[in-house]
């Protein structure tokens, strides 16, 4: 199967759309200058991804908006804020998810999964690399009757399962995709990655979900992410695919790299652009360390 963006958007928007998890690192900025370079003439959405209350914090979610600032990128649409565009908020879109869950379940697509943490960890296939999670060798995928799925309360109430609600994905399909720097691009289904999470058991909706029921409703017409996110995007074109929305074009990024050759991540706190600035590094100069040096 392959996607390709929809035909409908005349337009580029593309999106960068940071967790305020941490502070933003050098490897957000390469990856979000190319986002900004790549939709010049066209339209950067803002989108804070702060779904996981758990983690998130409001202090990184303003960070998030004066270091992108400070490094020079300008977003051109999001909700007002005072005059000046704010990031539109996964946290205020649950119910945008809730409606995308139910049309999964009535469609048969996703089913309650009962594991265990331990369960899990004992039973996982372990993935190719380490960029990527375990795959599910399917436990619970005939575990409930279509009935009992359909009985089970939706997110946000107190269900009759306490579960987590997986889609189920086609064995043996391989999901190819056009990626403009990488070239085609693909993974076999229930080989390469398994069933996955779409509604965490805690009422979470998760990021796989989330990103495509949003990208499609800012009509988003090209992702530009890290390339640890790859087999991810198979996994969302198949959502693309239940859901009946269309495709996006994809870009995925080379990762920057400590000295080690471990990909930047927000433990890196000596190079988070919050560290860079009170170092008193300039903008120009932490573009060029990120690798895009104008």
């Amino acid at each position: 199967m392959r996607l390709m963006p929809g035909a409908d958007v005349k337009q580029y928007r593309g999106r960068i759309a940071p967790s305020p998890t941490g502070y933003l690192h050098l490897g957000h900025a390469r990856t979000f200058l190319q986002a900004y370079e790549r939709a010049a003439g066209g339209v950067l959405v803002l989108r804070n991804e702060d779904l996981d209350e758990a983690r998130c914090r409001e202090e990184f979610a303003r960070a998030m908006v004066e270091d992108l600032g400070w490094l020079g990128i300008e977003w051109r649409e999001g909700p007002d804020a005072g005059g000046a565009y704010g990031p539109y908020a996964q946290s205020q879109r649950r119910e945008w998810y809730r409606a995308a869950w139910r049309r999964l379940r009535d469609g048969g697509w996703i089913y309650p999964c009962t594991c265990s943490r331990r369960e899990l960890a004992e039973s996982a296939v372990a993935p190719h690399d380490d960029q990527d999670e375990p795959v599910y060798p399917g436990t619970c995928r005939e575990k409930y009757s279509r009935e009992e799925i359909e009985e089970a309360t939706a997110p946000g109430g107190a269900g009759a399962l306490d579960a987590n609600w997986r889609f189920r994905v086609p064995d043996g399909e391989r999901i190819e995709f056009d990626d403009a720097r990488l070239g085609r691009v693909g993974f076999v289904a229930g080989r390469d990655f398994g069933d996955f999470v779409v509604w965490r058991r805690d009422d979470v909706p998760a990021y796989q979900l989330a990103v495509v029921v949003d990208d499609a409703a800012m009509k988003i017409s090209e992702v530009v992410r890290g390339e640890d996110l790859l087999r991810s995007t198979a996994r969302q074109i198949l959502l693309q695919r239940a859901l009946g929305l269309p495709g996006v074009g994809y870009f995925h990024c080379e990762l920057l790299r400590d000295e080690q050759g471990v990909r930047l991540a927000k433990r890196h706190d000596a190079l988070s652009l919050r560290q860079l600035r009170e170092r008193g590094l300039s903008p120009k100069e932490v573009r060029r360390m990120a690798g895009n040096g104008r």
